[in-house]
């Protein structure tokens, strides 16, 4: 029997490559990561940690991604459903304007962001009078935030939506159901997979975000300063042991994050299995 040729290189050779990418890119930054942080005892290790500055900059950072990538798990759900089940003027520019966040520099879109939602800027104006102030505040961040995730939501969802048939839907109508048992049994549960990704996709991203944040955030200690930012400026002060420890924090969360949410598309997979 013939060996079967390959257009790539061999299992081990392929493996080999795999693994020292990985290792160039990821495996050994973190590693260095850690190492860094191992300079520091385990009290000061904590005390960094703990300090209530960076304390209050943990709930925001983790807060305004968790709010983003939920406002982006719903509205991004929504734009993907309008760009792939209706027709109409314009649909091409808007699906191009979708991918606009990963096009466009952090900076500049941080900066646009402030100049519309600031006091005097186009939508700033508009709420001011209502008490409502968005720049300069963890609104801004949110705001931010929700931005640049929005895209990861649209793309993991819409290939989803477009091979699912229409046809479900319009014999569970035959059958009696409406809109929303029709979208609860037949629709979420066959994208529920994809969103869930989009969402822990746009959260991690929304975690690391600093560009687009510091602009519209005010960078008020205690208020409106993200964690990203406290990094940068430890390793501006050349406190780069420190920097690292709250970067390893940020990392470990993350992780934690990420994996419950994988655990979760998981059991959630295996249920879909079970009730076929």
């Amino acid at each position: 029997m013939a060996k079967r040729k390959h257009v790539l290189p061999g299992f081990t050779l392929s493996l080999g490559y795999t693994i020292l990418y990985l290792s160039l890119l990821v495996l050994i930054p973190l590693a260095a990561t850690f190492a860094k942080t191992m300079e520091l005892s385990f009290e000061q290790f904590w005390d960094i940690v703990t300090a209530p500055r960076v304390v209050a900059s943990y709930k925001l950072t983790f807060g305004a991604s968790l709010i983003g990538a939920l406002i982006n798990a719903v509205f991004g759900l929504l734009t993907a459903w309008v760009l792939v089940r209706y027709t109409f003027p314009g649909k091409k520019l808007i699906d191009a304007l979708v991918d606009l966040p990963f096009a466009l520099p952090t900076a500049v879109a941080g900066i646009a962001l402030t100049a519309v939602y600031a006091s005097n800027g186009w939508i700033g104006s508009l709420l001011e009078p209502h008490g409502i102030k968005v720049a300069f505040t963890p609104l801004g961040v949110v705001v931010a935030l929700t931005f640049i995730g929005l895209p990861f939501v649209v793309r993991t969802v819409q290939p989803v939506l477009e091979d699912l048939e229409a046809e479900a839907e319009e014999a569970a109508a035959s059958l009696g159901a409406n809109r929303w048992q029709t979208f609860y049994k037949i629709i979420l549960p066959a994208i529920w997979p994809a969103l869930l990704t989009g969402f822990a996709v746009a959260f991690a991203r929304a975690v690391g975000e600093y560009g687009s944040v510091i602009f519209i955030a005010g960078n008020m200690p205690m208020v409106s300063e993200i964690t990203p930012l406290i990094i940068i400026t430890k390793l501006e002060q050349y406190d780069y042991t420190g920097a690292t420890a709250v970067a390893v924090v940020m990392l470990v969360i993350s992780f934690l994050l990420l994996l419950a949410i994988n655990g979760l598309q998981w059991w959630s997979a295996q249920r879909q299995i079970a009730s076929r």
